[in-house]
């Protein structure tokens, strides 16, 4: 039916192939054209057919066809062709429910898909929001004046129509309070609006502790409870049903969105009253009195010293896209598993992947920095091709020549030795590597005499002279260790005590039983542990510190561009790890007479890595991270994404410019506008690694 209706010279199919090139994969050339058009030679040859199968080989969607011909303005084309993409309206983005700070903006999104000429209207209770006709409403929180609290959106085209679900906006005064953990909220990216509040309750009531806040993205929440994890309670509000004494303790909420974390105050959730009455009948001879026991709990011994930390910090390292060796894929997927995994046990955490080596050297001297006196624990954390040779290891960078030796590659014994000299309390080394000879390589380093501490954990993913495997699950890999470590790397068990059971999972696993087993070498005398409590010092001492992480884990501020045609678009960010940033950008309002704009990243810096296959993406997982699921739950729909990867080679502010091409209604050509815009330098940039 498409082949009879555009088989013309007019709106036909050549004026498809040319809207349809707009996007690069899509262009034909002039020979694929002239093929086209050469069909008419044929009995039944169709020029549109011959087109269709050159977009369809390339991959293109329906949905993008289908927007090609409402750009050509065929209407008859688009009805038969929306018939085959969907004859319902369906709503894909429903608008969630928020918390917000009074004076902030609050933007509410519904997203649906249906017949073409798609129509949106907000409401703010039974009332109609003037001029609210996008999929995105943008709340002014500055004075609610007594408004209804609740939104809804109907989407309709023509008689047909349909409404999202409601969402309920609260407006609430910011106390600004202090994270537990001494973080400045600012500096986080996050808010937390409304603290939990101790409580003391009877055997049977319901326990309800709340803690709200805001971020950008928008904040995850994990409840703790004596600073243990609260299995599934990953929820604004905790609430639990009929307690018992088992329920008592001290209770907290870790608030998060990806590298950004801040803690709510701790409280005490007593339940039960205290020393318990029981009456008891008195003798004969007291009869007539009353007599009263008090059963008091029996007396038990102090508790054994409990060891702290004043800090702990944690550097992980994966290396993957090598220049001169095989390619390897686990330590993306490693790398983020154990970062989130560290995290929950309240470790400073930075995560960097494909370092060169003078990128790693500076990334191990700005690790040292946040080490000092009892800090606990350093743990450093290597992904990646290695060696060992005279019972040294050695980390190779992703430049590494084909015939390296120590002198490309960084020595974790030397890295030992300068956590050594900055006292710290526990040095743990997790490698993920393998332990083969380098024949290439016959000099011994000088590496120096270590300190006798005591304290030192070495966790290797194999043993000496054997090699370290990937484990392939799909599209996902993770490494053989990593893969059981983290099953139980949250368990309260002296750290040598975990790696052993690490190494007895490892051992059940059929296809590496006799190729690879973890090796642990250890000095360690006390009962250190990876979720022992962090004591701090000093508040001076510790602030620095915090200042010193935090500058790797800034993200620019969300913002909004106005272009003169009258279009806003959002730019926001979020972070896959230290050195890898997501922009996304979506055009918010829009005049009436304008039908279609998109608004791209071009000109980005030369010296990032930046893959063109991975920017201005419709989708998350169009941009080719397997971590795509997990960092897009905190962006906004119907937008366009871009990866950006190397942060650390930055050498100056982050620059780029957002070209927007839109159309007004009635006419066919786009026009364009562009801005530049500079975001200053974004996590790991702060540091200047270069």
């Amino acid at each position: 039916r498409l082949c009879e209706l555009l088989d013309n010279a007019g709106r036909g199919w050549r004026k498809l192939a040319e809207l349809a090139g707009a996007e690069k994969r899509f262009k034909c050339s002039a020979e694929e054209l002239e093929m086209c058009s050469l069909k008419v030679l044929e009995p039944r040859g169709s020029p549109t057919q011959c087109l269709l199968q050159l977009l369809a080989e390339r991959d293109c969607t329906l949905r993008y066809l289908l927007g090609c011909l409402e750009r050509m303005g065929h209407e008859q084309a688009c009805r038969v062709l929306s018939a085959a993409v969907q004859d319902v309206i369906r709503i894909t983005v429903q608008p969630e429910s928020q918390v917000a700070a009074e004076g902030t903006q609050v933007s509410l999104t519904c997203c649906a898909t249906g017949p073409p000429g798609l129509v949106y209207q907000w409401f703010r209770g039974r009332q109609e929001v003037p001029g609210a006709t996008s999929p995105e409403l943008v709340i002014d929180t500055a004075s609610p004046g007594g408004q209804p609290e609740w939104y809804i959106c109907r989407v309709n085209c023509g008689a047909t129509f349909t409404f999202s679900r409601w969402a309920h906006v609260q407006v609430e005064k910011s106390n600004s309070p202090r994270s537990a953990s001494g973080y400045c909220p600012t500096m986080a990216g996050l808010q937390i609006l409304r603290q939990p509040r101790p409580c003391c309750l009877a055997e049977g009531d319901t326990l309800v502790l709340e803690c709200r806040a805001i971020g950008n993205p928008p904040p995850q929440y994990q409840w703790f409870r004596n600073r243990r994890p609260v299995e599934g309670a990953q929820a604004p509000q905790l609430q639990v049903k009929l307690v018992t004494t088992a329920e008592r303790g001290s209770y907290s909420c870790r608030v998060f969105n990806l590298f950004h974390e801040m803690w709510s105050q701790e409280v005490d959730v007593e339940i039960g009253e205290g020393p318990r009455q029981t009456s008891v009948t008195p003798p004969p001879a007291l009869a007539g009195v009353s007599v009263t026991t008090v059963c008091y709990n029996s007396v038990t011994p102090p508790p054994s010293p409990v060891l702290a930390a004043t800090d702990k910090v944690a550097l992980l390292i994966g290396n993957m896209h090598y220049l001169h060796h095989k390619q390897l894929q686990a330590p993306i997927v490693d790398v983020h598993a154990l970062g989130a995994l560290l995290r929950q046990l309240d470790f400073k955490v930075v995560s960097l992947l494909d370092l060169r080596k003078a990128e790693m050297q500076m990334a191990v001297d700005e690790f040292l920095l946040l080490l000092d006196k009892g800090v606990y624990a350093g743990l450093l954390y290597y992904a990646g091709h290695g060696y060992e040779n005279f019972g040294n290891s050695f980390m190779v960078p992703i430049d590494a020549p084909s015939a390296y030796t120590s002198e490309h590659c960084l020595c974790v014994q030397r890295v030992l030795r300068e956590m050594q000299q900055r006292r710290t309390g526990l040095n743990i080394f997790l490698l993920d590597m393998c332990r083969k000879r380098n024949l290439n390589d016959d000099i011994i380093p000088q590496v120096g005499a270590l300190e006798v501490t005591a304290n030192i954990v070495f966790g290797y993913a194999t043993c000496a002279d054997a090699e370290a495997y990937e484990l392939s699950q799909g599209e996902l890999s993770n490494g053989i260790f990593v893969t059981f470590l983290k099953r139980w790397l949250l368990e309260d068990e002296k750290i040598t005590v975990l790696l052993d059971k690490v190494a007895e999972d490892m051992g059940t696993l059929e296809i590496t039983r006799g190729r690879q087993a973890l090796e642990l070498r250890s000095n360690l005398s006390e009962r250190r542990a990876l979720t022992d409590p962090i004591r701090p010092p000093g508040q001076d001492e510790s602030s620095a510190r915090n200042l010193q992480w935090a500058k790797a884990h800034i993200l620019p501020e969300s913002r909004h561009l106005r272009f003169e045609c009258g279009v806003t678009v959002q730019l926001g960010f979020a972070a896959e790890f230290s050195n890898i940033m997501i922009i996304y950008t979506r055009v918010v309002a829009a005049p009436k007479d304008i039908t279609k704009c998109e608004a791209r990243l071009t000109d980005i810096p030369e010296e990032l890595d930046v893959d063109l296959k991975c920017t201005n993406k419709e989708s998350p997982e169009e941009l080719g991270s397997p971590l795509a699921p997990v960092w897009s739950l905190g962006c906004p729909s119907c937008c366009l994404y871009s990866r950006i990867c190397g942060l650390q080679k930055l050498r100056q502010e982050l620059a780029f410019t957002v070209y927007l091409q839109y159309r007004y209604q009635g006419m066919d050509d786009f026009v364009e506008e562009r801005q530049r815009v500079n975001v200053g330098r974004p996590l790991i940039a702060k540091l200047n690694l270069q």
